[in-house]
């Protein structure tokens, strides 16, 4: 089965990146064309993203609170079986993708491991508050260095 990369989309253009608030779906849920996957924050607006394709959502790739990039890859969805006048053009699609798709992979795990690490050192856990912050302030607090007991 062919996968699609679920990426966060440019929600205005002044809007370079957003906080993922909620995810509406589980690992192994199937999606229908159109449905909300997640939802995210930005400084403009509060959104659901919706599934470009139907199929089942196979991995997340960020957590709630995590910033996401515009653009970046948010989820993995496994494609269902399509039409079979489609399916000779999506073969030849998929053995190429999987002849690059491990030196990708392992480039990307990387990557991720890195930021991980990165965000992990400098993250706050905002869950040990009972007070609502919204993404802007948990921004600024995580720029700033400003711990939650601060805020409260």
């Amino acid at each position: 089965m062919a996968k699609f990369e679920l990426k966060l989309p440019q929600m205005g253009e002044s809007v370079a990146e957003a906080t993922l608030t909620a995810w509406l779906k589980e690992v192994g849920d199937t999606i229908e064309m159109d449905e909300a996957v997640f939802e995210i924050a930005t400084d403009k607006v509060d959104s659901e993203v919706p599934s470009e394709v139907e199929g089942v959502l196979l991995e997340k790739l960020f957590n709630i609170d995590d910033i996401i990039k515009v653009g970046q890859t948010v989820a993995v969805i496994e494609l269902e079986g399509g039409s079979e006048s489609g399916g000779a053009m999506h073969t030849d699609q998929k053995e190429e993708m999987t002849e690059v798709l491990p030196e990708e992979v392992a480039v990307l795990e990387e990557k991720v491991a890195n930021v991980q690490e990165l965000v992990g050192s400098t993250a706050q856990n905002f869950a040990d508050t009972t007070r609502f912050y919204s993404p802007l302030v948990k921004n600024i607090a995580r720029e700033e260095g400003i711990t939650t007991s601060e805020l409260d």
